[in-house]
Formats: C-alpha cells, structure tokens, sequence
C-alpha cells in the first residue's frame, strides 16, 4: 500500500523527465495516486510526450492559467472524470527574459504583469479550479525558491516567487475551514529546463556545494518529489500556509 493510495492528483507543469513536476508525478502514482497532467501552448505536445515515460498512463488535458475559459474547462472535465479532487501541485512558472539577468530596472510593468499572472496569481487560479472538487478536503502544494533574499540574476521571478508564498498563505487561510491545505516546498537549484533560463545559473550550483550541510545534487529530484507526495497525502493533516525546505540545509547557514 501506498500513502496515496485512491487519491486523485492534478499536476502541472511536467515539461521533461527531469521536470520536478514530473518525480512528483511518478512518485505518486507508484504511491498508489492516479494523476492528470496539464500542459499549455507550445510546450503541450511536450507533456504529452513525456508523459509517457510515467509508470502508468496518465491523461493529459490542456491549462493555460491565463486563460478563465481552459480553468472551467478543466474544472469541469475533473468534476465529470473523478467526481472528486484529493491534491494539486502547482509547478508553474514564467517570466519574459528581460525580467532575468542582472539589470533589475529593465523589465517594464507589462513584462512583470506577465511575470506575476502566470507564477503567482496563477496558484490562486489551480485553486479555483480544485478546491469546489476537494469535498473531502484536499491539499494543494506549490513549487517554489526561497524569495526571502536577493538571488542574483533571479529578479523580477524572485518578486514573483515571494508574490506566490504571500498569495500561499492566504489561499491556507480561506481555503482551511473547507479542510484545503496549502502549502509551498520550497527546492534548492534543479537543473530543468527552467533553470537553463536563468543567467548565470552555476552561481546557484557553487553556492550549494559549499554551504549546504547535506550536500546538494542539482540533478536528484527525488527529494523534492518526496516531500511534495508526503505533503499531498494524509500525513500531514494540521500543516497549512507552510514553506518546507528542501535544500540540503542550504537555508538555515549564514555566509
């Protein structure tokens, strides 16, 4: 037996087999969980493909969280599928390239709008399509980098990052008395395609290998994985609106 045993997950943001999203997928259904993936424009066929790499099959259905029209869409196709939805993952994440780098000012408004709607406000956006199926409470976990701090060349995508922990805590503070947990895990440096869009992204694997206690391994994302299916199973059923850590202890060492 699995600790997701009969649980129905909605996960997106599986691009590649080295995808975060995509260790939580498999993860979960090797722990007994049945998922759906999304995907949206270009990279759609790209979930698709890997999708097949999963243990078992897993349906893939298209969401662009900008889109009000594919969230009721989607809402609608769990509602008649499973009746019921037990755990989401938002693993979702953009921004325009002039947002990264090392020259803060230059991103303009209409690019951070961007930056913000499809990394931040797009957690608010998951809820709404899961929480009215979460009938038997539900938890939903949001990927995330640590936006207490400055990272270098992560900008306007840090704002956004801390945007998504903020909106976190808020959504565990509505959704709780309907018995949704929200929480963030936050990872160290990965090496997925997202990561390959960040400048200057060895900086983060050098800082890693010398201060996290534990050592860190950029291309491991089974420990990420693990505590996203603990945390979208039963066992944790009083933890809501908290940010886990999963750096090797990278967070809690000073320079």
């Amino acid at each position: 037996m699995g600790i997701l045993d009969d649980k129905k997950l909605l996960i997106t943001g599986v691009l590649t087999d080295a995808s975060l999203a995509f260790s939580v997928a498999r993860l979960a259904q090797e722990q007994g969980a049945e998922v759906i993936l999304t995907g949206a424009g270009r990279g759609l066929r790209l979930t698709e493909r890997t999708a097949r790499k999963l243990p078992l099959e897993a349906e893939v259905l298209e969401f662009d969280v900008t889109s009000a029209e594919q969230a009721e869409s989607l809402r609608r196709h769990l509602a008649d599928r499973w009746g019921r939805v037990d755990g989401a993952l938002h693993a979702i994440g953009f921004a325009p390239e002039v947002c990264l780098g090392e020259d803060f000012m230059a991103a303009q408004w209409s690019d951070v709008a961007v930056a913000m709607e499809i990394s931040a406000y797009s957690l608010k956006t998951v809820a709404e399509v899961v929480a009215p199926l979460m009938t038997n409470g539900g938890s939903i976990v949001g990927l995330d980098f640590d936006a207490r701090f400055a990272w270098p060349a992560y900008n306007w995508m840090g704002v956004a990052k801390a945007a998504l922990e903020s909106a976190s805590r808020y959504l565990a503070r509505s959704l709780g008395p309907d018995g949704v947990r929200v929480n963030m895990v936050a990872a160290g440096p990965i090496r997925t395609i997202a990561a390959k869009s960040i400048p200057g992204f060895s900086e983060f694997e050098e800082a890693w290998k010398k201060r996290a206690p534990l050592g860190w391994d950029v291309n491991d994302t089974e420990p990420v994985a693990r505590a996203c299916v603990a945390l979208l199973s039963d066992w944790f059923p009083a933890t809501t609106g908290s940010m886990v850590h999963v750096d090797g202890g990278y967070h809690a060492i000073g320079a």
